[in-house]
């Protein structure tokens, strides 16, 4: 039992840093880069693109036995699909203004790598529990990334975080390049190479000791 537990938390523990998608495997680069220009779209897109990453884990490890490999692809891409197309219906119907916000994105979701790799990789390799816990590992692992990147960019490029003002613009000017393209390359750069920093320090630290 306590293996179990011990693995079920790594499986968890490991997207949040190990595997997070945008900053250690490169995956998800485009809604990380184009939605990412104010914390709400970026905690949004997140928790969409979690919800169908779950949903995807529990069906495709649930039926895993029961589709030909010959189809296996195809039939995760039509579960995706479907998961993705009620994420895009609830934003629609309760947060229009997110909807519109995040535009052809959540839509885009179907073919996001993050979604189909863990489908391919792990789901269809191990039980329905382990393939909840890495999805929730690398789906929040996704939405604190999208976060963080949000409010560097928000911050800097309009002075405030979820639209309450945080630098006074009688001394801050906005930096509006960090709402641009170039700024959501500047900030995924950086963070790329702050947490491949953090991490050789660590590696360093362990084998010192």
């Amino acid at each position: 039992m306590a293996d179990g537990t011990h693995s079920l938390w790594y499986e968890f523990k490991k997207g949040l840093w190990q595997d997070i998608p945008p900053f250690r495997l490169v995956l998800g680069t485009c809604p990380t880069l184009a939605v990412t220009n104010s914390v709400i779209n970026g905690i949004s897109m997140g928790l969409a693109t979690l919800f169908v990453l779950l949903g995807s884990n529990i069906i495709i490890s649930a039926v895993r036995r029961y589709v030909a490999p010959q189809v296996r692809i195809a039939a995760y891409v039509v579960i995706i699909a479907l998961l993705v197309t009620v994420a895009d219906m609830f934003l629609a119907a309760k947060f229009p203004a997110i909807s519109k916000a995040l535009g052809p994105y959540v839509p885009l979701i179907v073919v996001n790598c993050i979604i189909l790799g863990r489908a391919e990789a792990f789901a269809q390799k191990n039980p329905v529990l382990p393939s909840i816990m890495d999805a929730l590992g690398i789906g929040i692992g996704f939405t604190l990334s999208l976060a963080t990147m949000g409010s560097i960019r928000e911050l800097l490029g309009f002075g405030s975080l979820l639209k309450f003002k945080i630098l006074p613009g009688a001394w801050f000017e906005p930096w509006i390049v960090m709402i641009l393209p170039a700024g959501a390359f500047l900030v995924f750069g950086t963070l790329i190479a702050l947490v491949n920093y953090i991490s050789a320090k660590k590696a360093a630290g362990t084998e010192t000791h």
